[in-house]
Parts: structure tokens; sequence; C-alpha cells
């Protein structure tokens, strides 16, 4: 395929299917701060929403409300607080029973921020996870956040989605993902354009505006771009996350949301590169890092280990018509990209809470599927109980997303067009319980853990112990 060659100078544009409106807000001190979040409307089109917090100020009344009013045993950091899955639905369903809803520490997790472990106990039959914990609060943007660390909680209603892919009745989800792409007739369109473009271009314009008018024109063709979920509901709070992680991503990728951790964006080193592909698709998508399950010899006990998620990608080349078909020629400035945002996973999920979020979703993902494969169900007598069906508790309460806007972002580099990025999150939870992808407990130490932790002492109705 031929590209026409724009008398643009030096300028390059570079799409993604996203939008645009991305300023980053800023305290008094022009520090970025991360309240920052996305919305869906009642047609299904995904924005961002975000919020100015000048010198944190809502963030620190939130914070000292929740110190304030939350108990004080529930609102002290532990480095693992435990919870029975089992007792905890149990509660839920008493109170649901008389028409009350759950409790905010019930939804909360009493705190939870990351799912450590998975025990079994025979004796008592309780199924129990266990991860650090804090005190909480809903920062601006509606996210539960610790007030210790600011990050993100890990809620009931991802917990309840993840259970329910992974049920007693032994139905497995094979995958769970999302992806946000631009469609075959927005693709040829955008080509269709491009192929008249040079004829409208005003000689007299400069290079920025030749470039923004060729940025408006691609995203007018483009027009909204498609997002797909698999394997969870659309309408939860679970797909939302998975949606914004993939989302802001690219954004960072072309350098339209600048992150509060060091990373070079794809533009940025597209701009470095002494040539890049003229019609190559990028494609980036988050996936797990499967090697994650440490699990001890009786099988009574699991350990999730490591930041636990990776940026991938692939390329792809459109035709005239809108197709993509696979490319055999890498693009070092896609390969760059997502080695450098792999590698600093870790920092951005602890400055950006949605990177923690879709951290937290994986691990329930894996935990579910390993009370699954273990058949803890079976051994417990649990079948789920409220938690099992939206009858008993709904967790499909949301705005399913089903489109975004493209949005373009241009940079100074040679004189052609590369085209839209797709992909999004892949994951596939029974990876990770593959025999070549298990850790093995070498020392002993899950069982260990589990073995200290002891039931004997709760009382009637309490469901979660330090």
């Amino acid at each position: 395929m031929s590209w026409r060659r724009f008398r643009l100078g030096t300028m390059c544009l570079v799409l993604v299917g996203m939008v645009v409106s991305v300023a980053h807000a800023q305290d008094d001190n022009q520090t970025p701060l991360a309240l920052a979040g996305v919305a869906v409307d009642a047609t299904g089109v995904l924005k961002m929403q975000r919020v100015v917090d000048r010198g944190w100020t809502m963030t620190r009344k939130k914070i000292a409300e929740a110190r304030s009013t939350l108990p004080a045993d529930i609102s002290k950091a532990s480095d693992l607080r435990k919870i029975s899955l089992n007792r905890l639905e149990a509660a839920v369903k008493a109170l649901t029973s008389r028409g009350e809803k759950p409790t905010e520490e019930m939804l909360a997790l009493a705190g939870l921020t990351r799912v450590k472990y998975v025990f079994y106990y025979p004796d008592t039959k309780d199924i129990v996870v266990a991860g650090p914990a804090q005190g909480w609060m809903v920062d601006p943007v509606g996210r539960i956040r610790g007030i210790e660390s600011g990050a993100p909680v890990v809620e009931l209603q991802d917990l309840i989605v993840a259970l329910r892919a992974y049920p007693p009745d032994g139905q497995t989800t094979s995958l769970i993902s999302c992806s946000i792409d631009p469609t075959k007739q927005g693709l040829a369109n955008m080509q269709a354009f491009l192929s008249r473009v040079g004829s409208q271009l005003s000689p007299n314009a400069g290079l920025q505006q030749q470039g923004q008018f060729i940025a408006n024109g691609l995203r007018e063709s483009l027009g909204l771009q498609n997002i797909t979920i698999h394997g969870v509901a659309a309408n939860t709070h679970f797909a939302q996350v998975l949606v914004e992680a993939d989302y802001r991503m690219k954004l960072i990728g072309i350098g339209l949301e600048k992150p509060q951790v060091k990373l070079v964006s794809y533009v940025e080193f597209a701009a470095r590169a002494s040539s890049v592909s003229p019609n190559a698709m990028q494609r980036w998508w988050f996936v797990p890092d499967y090697a994650c399950v440490r699990v001890s010899d009786d099988n009574l006990g699991m350990e999730l280990v490591g930041d636990g998620v990776k940026l991938v990608g692939a390329d792809e080349l459109v035709t005239s018509d809108g197709n993509r078909v696979k490319s055999d020629k890498g693009d070092k400035a896609g390969d760059n990209f997502v080695k450098g945002f792999t590698e600093k996973y870790a920092d951005l999920a602890t400055k950006e809470p949605v990177y923690a979020q879709l951290r937290n979703l994986i691990d329930l993902s894996v935990a579910a599927a390993f009370i699954q494969d273990q058949d803890y169900y079976g051994k417990s007598g649990w079948k789920l109980g409220s938690f099992s069906d939206e009858s008993g508790l709904a967790v499909q309460t949301l705005n399913p997303p089903k489109q975004v806007e493209s949005a373009v972002a241009s940079y100074v580099k040679g004189n052609r067009v590369m085209t839209p990025i797709g992909g999004g999150v892949r994951i596939e939870p029974k990876q990770a319980l593959a025999g070549a992808n298990l850790l093995t407990d070498e020392k002993g130490e899950v069982k260990a853990q589990r073995e200290k932790l002891s039931l004997s002492g709760l009382g009637e109705g309490q469901w979660w112990w330090d």
C-alpha cells in the first residue's frame, strides 16, 4: 500500500482510540495529582473525569473524616488482615435478608489492599483470604483508597465478580478481557480521508495548523471506537477498571497523559527512532505474569507473589478498505514502550491507583480460579450463597462501556501517518495454575503461614481479624 506524502515538514501523526481532553490536574506547588477516573454515560460512551484538588484540600478532609469515623481496630494498618469468605457471605446475607445493605467495611473488605494468601481450614471449613490492610476513604473521584498509602482497596463487588467467574458448579471462564479498537468502517474512512487530504491543505498554513487540520479530520473519520468485554459482565466495576486501565495506558503511550513516574512514551521513542513503520497499527495489551502462584505441599494454601502485570505488544498493517493484517516488521519504539511500562508497573501502581486496581483484579481472578481448582467449595460445603447471583447481591449496577471517542496526538518527526493503537487486557487465570507456572513452597513458608492463623477466637458474626 502506498502513502500520500504531505507538505508537512517534519510532522508525524500518531492516533489512538481515546478521549483527548486529558489536561493533568496540579496543585499550587505544581505537583501532579492522581485524581482521575472514568465515567460512562447512559449511551455507553466512556470519558475521562478529573478533579482538581489544589493543595490536596479535599483529599486531606476525606482522610480526616475517615480517621474520625472508622472504628479504631479496622482503621489501624495491618500487615496481614484475614477474611473468611464463608463468614463474610453469611454476614452479608443476614443484612440483606432484613432489607439492609452491606456495611462500608464489607464493601471495602475491611480495608484489604491486596490479596496475598488463600487458605483452607478443614476443621472449620473456612476459605480465607489474607493480605495487607488499612483504613480507607473515598477520594474525590469516587475511588476507595487507603488512608495511609493511598493504595486502592480490594472491593467486595470485584471479589464477587471473580468468584462468579469460577463458581462451585465447576464452569470455568477461560478468558477475562477487554479491548478498545477502531471499527473497520472507521479505518476505511480514515484511509479515504488520507487519500484526499493533500489537496485540501492550505499551502500558506503553518506546520502546526496543517497538523491540526489532519488531526481533526482523522478524529472525525475514525469516529467512535468499540469497547469489547469478555468473561465478566460489562456493567460491573470489575469491567470498568479493565477498560480504564487500558484506556489510560494508551493515553500515556501517545503522550496525552503524563504519569507521575518517569516513563518514556511511545511518542518519545518514535521521535528518537531513525524510522517508524509507515502504516503499522500498534497493539498493546496487559497480561498477567502467570508465574505468580506458590502452593503449599498439602494444597491447603497458596501465596500470590510478584507484581503480576506485564504490557505486551504486536504490530498490524491497515489496508485501504480498513482490514487489519499481521505485520512481519517490528517497531522498536513500540517494543521499548511496552518494556519500559512493564518495568515501571510497580512504581506506576503506587501513583496511579487504576493500575493497582488492575493488579488486584488479576489477583482476585487467580485466587478464585485456585479456590475452584482445589474444590474448596465442595470441601467446605459453601456454594457462594448470596454471592452466587444478582438476586442475592447485585454487582451489575453501572452503565456498560460500549464506545469511546477517537483521539489524535501529533509530534514532530518525519512526514508519515501512523495508524491507530488497539489492544486491551487479557487475563487467563487458569494459566497461573498450570504446572509449568506454579512455584513450589520449598521452605514451607506458605504452609507455616497458614498454620499460624487461628479461627478459634472468632466471635458470632465476625468475618475478619488481624
